[in-house]
């Protein structure tokens, strides 16, 4: 896969920083208003910066994920493909989830439009 542009590169690793000190407002300004967001931990999906602020505000009641992204990639539609180390604690500090998940990303206007949640891909020769 060809190397994603520094511009998606900065915005996305900017959006898994402010994620991950709880910056909600910070995050939600990379965000398209009407961002369509996977809901990891109950399923579905939720749509704009209220249903993303609802959602991240159910989760960190209820647990400490922190996510860190390891590499960029662009698929062939021209979504931003990142590979990311995921952590899951429960609020005493004991790990739930250790994984590595791929995001892929759809930017629109210089913004988050889209994100997906899928499993992690290897394809022969490649390593976790």
């Amino acid at each position: 896969m060809p190397v994603v542009t520094m511009d998606a590169r900065e915005l996305l690793a900017a959006a898994y920083s402010r994620f991950n000190a709880r910056d909600l407002e910070g995050v939600l300004q990379l965000m398209h208003t009407d961002v369509d967001w996977p809901n990891g931990m109950e399923g579905g999906r939720v749509h704009g910066h209220q249903g993303v602020r609802d959602y991240w505000t159910r989760q960190w009641r209820m647990m400490d994920p922190h996510v860190e992204p390891v590499g960029f990639a662009t698929n062939e539609a021209g979504d931003t493909v990142v590979s990311v180390q995921q952590v899951v604690r429960d609020l005493e500090g004991k790990v739930l989830v250790d994984q590595m998940v791929t995001h892929v990303y759809n930017l629109e206007d210089g913004l988050i439009r889209r994100m997906e949640i899928r499993e992690i891909e290897i394809r022969d020769g490649e390593e976790e």
